[in-house]
């Protein structure tokens, strides 16, 4: 069994390494939203509760969201364990957490704000299948379309310069808290996330003890 946490900025490719890891050892990769969005659909006592917060554009509370978190362990699929991408946000969350599951491996993805910033704002998304393209290092054959479907390729709100800035501040003031949590334990192990997602899945393999890929 292995129980994985990745942590770091929006943009340093969390979510790049964890599906591809997720997939390769067998095991649920989970995100906050991912947690939030089944738990509303499947409309499930916690999952209600949280649409309730959502509605009203706050914050769901920590506590609720380690409780559906904790709900969704339960399920077979992480019998042999799980890979947290982006989550415990807080240190509520992280104590919460250490409370009722141990960890095996905490990752940080460390990265420069100005790459991060770089990668953000040349991130462009389809609105119909959600492929995501960089139009600098991934783009798509056609400018501009998506490969799969041919959709106009959009750019989220989200990913223009200021808010991409915003995005990173509130990282450092929710999540910094939390690499100190780890690392007090003796847990926090930092990744160099610059490069190629290639490049970074070799340090990350050797960073876990996975042998190399061919």
């Amino acid at each position: 069994m292995r129980r994985i946490v990745f942590l770091g900025s929006p943009g340093a490719g969390k979510g790049t390494q964890a599906a591809a890891l997720a997939q390769e050892l067998s095991v649920a990769h989970l995100s906050t939203g991912d947690l939030l969005r089944a738990a509303v659909a499947g409309k499930t006592p916690l999952g209600t509760e949280a649409d309730g917060y959502i509605r009203k554009g706050l914050l769901v509370p920590d506590d609720l969201v380690v409780q559906i978190l904790r709900e969704r362990l339960d399920h077979p699929d992480t019998s042999d364990g799980f890979l947290l991408d982006g989550f415990p946000r807080t240190l509520a969350q992280a104590e919460l957490l250490d409370r009722f599951v141990p960890l095996d491996d905490v990752i940080a993805f460390e990265i420069p704000e100005e790459l991060l910033i770089e990668r953000l704002t040349q991130r462009r998304l389809c609105p119909v299948c959600k492929t995501v393209y960089n139009v600098v290092t991934a783009p798509p054959r056609i400018a501009g379309h998506c490969d799969r479907d041919g959709a106009a390729l959009e750019q989220r709100s989200d990913d223009l310069p200021d808010a991409v800035r915003t995005r990173i501040a509130v990282y450092h003031r929710q999540t910094e808290p939390v690499l100190k949590f780890y690392q007090d334990r003796g847990r926090l192990r930092t990744l160099d996330a610059r490069g190629t997602p290639e490049e970074v899945r070799a340090r990350l393999r050797a960073l876990l003890g996975l042998p190399a890929t061919p």
